[in-house]
């Protein structure tokens, strides 16, 4: 038996709560991990609450770092391995959990099981976004919202590393003390200030090529009107729920504009893409391209309060569940 958050409904935090569940032997193909630290990412209030659907009874969490403790017919890993996992199935949010062999990735010596558990699903977004749906090149601007979140941290040192300007959008000063910290060249406090006006200051009226949107819909159209013509809106998450329906002549109202909703699991879908962008993210954490910043811990047990935090926008940077 392993303790592990289950939920027999969809709905607020309350509705997750530590059980002790059964766990078997790993089948062919499958190992056990286990979790020495569990990443928290805004995905997980989706599966919770119902936006994302899942089959109920489930486990919840996608993301999580630990040791390998048994090996399934067939699976290519050995006792011993430390490992990551943020595409593997649901149920991270345990302490231990069998898992397919090949969707694990090794973690390397020089970056702990924090670091993998905080960086892993986060820092794929921001090399699939950044290197994949738009391939962003040096000298170029950009828009990205929540810049002081999980992922907002990681982009803006990602796209620094590269030489591109990156305009982040902050709700407060100190979030946008920490965004400026983490390589914006930017940073807008839309408290503050009006994100379009100052969209057309910083690029002298000429708008942007791509805009990065993981909130939704409060910043779906300031998005779309940030953008030059035959721009790019990459709308990757909801945080503020999901955008109304969109009219296609939107697009051609502001100039002929492109979108795409992209998700990880498309963009590292073989075992060579999942690994392909693993590498590329653990060896800017190695390099120090990278700083991996856990700002929040918790307790397993205290998860509700977790996700209550990360809803409220009272955490910065990345959150770890510590079981």
């Amino acid at each position: 038996m392993v303790q592990a958050i289950r939920i027999e409904e969809t709905g607020g935090p309350e509705v997750m709560q530590l059980q002790d569940v059964p766990l078997e032997a790993p089948g062919p193909g499958m190992v056990t991990v286990r979790n020495h630290s569990i990443g928290l990412n805004y995905i997980d209030t989706y599966h919770r609450s119902g936006l994302y659907p899942l089959p109920l009874p489930t486990g919840l969490g996608l993301e999580a770092a630990g040791e390998v403790e048994a090996v399934g017919e067939g699976a290519d890993l050995q006792v011993g391995d430390r490992v990551a996992y943020c595409s593997a199935g649901f149920g991270a949010y345990a302490e231990a959990i069998n898992l397919p062999a090949q969707r694990l990735v090794k973690v390397p010596e020089g970056v702990s099981y924090d670091q993998a558990a905080a960086s892993l699903l986060k820092g794929q977004t921001a090399e699939y976004l950044i290197q994949r749906t738009y391939a962003l090149q040096a000298g170029e601007t950009c828009l990205f919202h929540a810049a002081a979140g999980g992922v907002g941290l990681l982009f803006g040192q990602w796209a620094a590393s590269i030489g591109a300007n990156a305009i982040g959008t902050v709700s407060s000063a100190e979030k946008a003390a920490l965004a400026r910290a983490h390589g914006y060249s930017h940073v807008i406090n839309y408290s503050e200030e009006n994100v379009l006006e100052r969209v057309m200051e910083i690029t002298g009226g000429e708008k942007l090529p791509v805009v990065y949107d993981g909130v939704g819909k409060d910043t779906f159209f300031l998005s779309l009107d940030c953008l030059r013509p035959r721009g790019l809106m990459a709308s990757f998450g909801n945080a503020s729920g999901s955008p109304d329906p969109l009219n296609l002549q939107e697009l051609a109202n502001r100039g002929s504009l492109y979108i795409t909703r992209p998700t990880m699991l498309t963009y590292t879908a073989t075992p060579e893409e999942l690994r392909q962008s693993t590498e590329d993210l653990f060896t800017r954490v190695l390099s120090g391209d990278i700083r991996v910043e856990i700002n929040q811990r918790y307790a397993l047990a205290d998860v509700q309060q977790a996700h209550r935090d990360l809803q409220d926008r009272k955490t910065t940077g990345s959150t770890v569940l510590i079981p």
